[in-house]
């Protein structure tokens, strides 16, 4: 058995992806050493005649490893047809490609989804839902696409390539160097979507629900329109919070949040607010500290609650699978010359300069998402750890 697994783990990428050698698929085919290896969710082999459709499988997603990209490899020989291609229910499309992060992810194309590609609304009636009804009841987007091409930080020829789809990895691997957090202001990922792409014709690649759910809505190819002059170089994510305020006292404050039998804050979507699958019967809705946070950003004082400990875990999950996948994205984020977090706005220079993770309020003197309550070090500590715990794994594996 030893033997076996060291013949997967030589034939590794440098990109950690355990590529099967043909001995070693006959082998999980015929011994089901799938299931010893402990995958994730209920993967079964397609049972054919001939040799079956080979998978490029990484460990079990866990706190103690970073899951990689999972492929499905073109059989050499004829397979049957119709047959489902495993999901971990974890996967990021990155250019087209599957990247597994360990936490849970609902893409656009899976029920329940999130689709920035669609041009009609979302939610609402749905007679009402098109482009063409949409500019009689007023809506005046420039474009029905949501979205654009990363223009920017590509060269003519390189535009012209990728226009229309024909995006290669190692290209978006180049020009994507910033990871942008944003709290909604909505306090759900529907009412978010709802309000970017039905109300306002923008768009998010990420949306981060309170239960921990992360959704896709884009191909990280695309350049989403969440951060103005940063839209070009970077990946964005809307978190499910209701915002920070001036004043503790601040109506969204009170209304989304109410104190629950143990005297903890917990979330309260108040009447009219109710869209999507989020069920608070299900989850705690609890901020991790129970107490609003205070702090400044931009030299002003705000107020906020704190994510939910779902959230952070999932950010956290995400972000390290990010700055794996992207080699110009560091895991760090705007610092001090004495290494704390900035908490103001980066100069023109400076933001052209930056690479890695950022606020909102990093890029635009406006803005004060992901706000005064967001736990920095939580994330990039914990996402650090995670690299750190593949990096070892990898230089110990034979």
């Amino acid at each position: 058995m030893r033997d076996v697994l060291a013949l997967g783990r030589k034939a590794a990428s440098h990109r950690g992806v355990f590529a099967l050698t043909k001995t070693l698929r006959y082998f999980l085919v015929w011994t089901g050493l799938g299931m010893i290896l402990g995958f994730s969710g209920c993967v079964s082999v397609p049972s054919t005649s001939e040799e079956t459709s080979s998978v490029v499988v990484t460990p079990t997603p866990s706190e103690a490893s970073i899951p990689v990209s999972i492929e499905t490899v073109p059989a050499r020989r004829e397979t049957a047809p119709g047959q489902p291609v495993p999901r971990f229910e974890d996967e990021i499309l990155v250019a087209g490609q599957r990247f597994r992060t360990g936490t849970k992810v609902v893409l656009w194309t899976d029920a329940g989804g999130f689709d920035g590609y669609r041009v009609e609304r979302r939610f609402g009636d749905l007679n009402r839902s098109g482009w063409e009804e949409m500019k009689q009841d007023g809506i005046s987007f420039n474009s029905p696409n949501r979205f654009g091409m990363r223009a920017a930080v590509l060269t003519s020829a390189e535009q012209n390539r990728v226009r229309g789809g024909g995006w290669d990895l190692a290209t978006l691997q180049r020009v994507v160097d910033q990871f942008v957090l944003h709290y909604d202001a909505s306090g759900t990922s529907a009412q978010c979507f709802k309000r970017l792409h039905d109300d306002r014709g923008l768009s998010i690649h990420f949306l981060l629900d309170v239960d921990g759910t992360l959704y896709q809505t884009l191909d990280l190819k695309e350049r989403a329109w969440h951060a103005t002059v940063a839209n070009s170089r970077s990946i964005g994510i809307e978190i499910a919070n209701i915002g920070a305020y001036p004043s503790a006292t601040a109506e969204p404050l009170r209304t989304w949040y109410k104190k629950d039998a143990e005297g903890h804050p917990r979330l309260h979507i108040p009447k009219g607010a109710e869209l999507g699958a989020l069920d608070l019967k299900k989850v705690s809705g609890r901020p991790v500290r129970p107490e609003l946070v205070k702090g400044k950003i931009n030299g002003s004082e705000f107020f906020q609650y704190d994510l939910t400990a779902e959230q952070y875990a999932a950010l956290t999950k995400l972000t390290a699978a990010l700055c794996a996948i992207f080699p110009n994205l560091p895991c760090d984020t705007p610092r001090t010359p004495d290494g704390n977090l900035r908490t103001d706005t980066l100069s023109p220079d400076e933001l052209k300069a930056f690479s890695g993770v950022l606020g909102h309020y990093h890029i635009q003197t406006n803005k004060i998402d992901p706000g005064p309550a967001m736990q920095w070090e939580r994330v990039i500590e914990g996402a650090r750890e995670l690299l750190n715990r593949q990096k070892k794994a990898e230089t110990k594996a034979p």
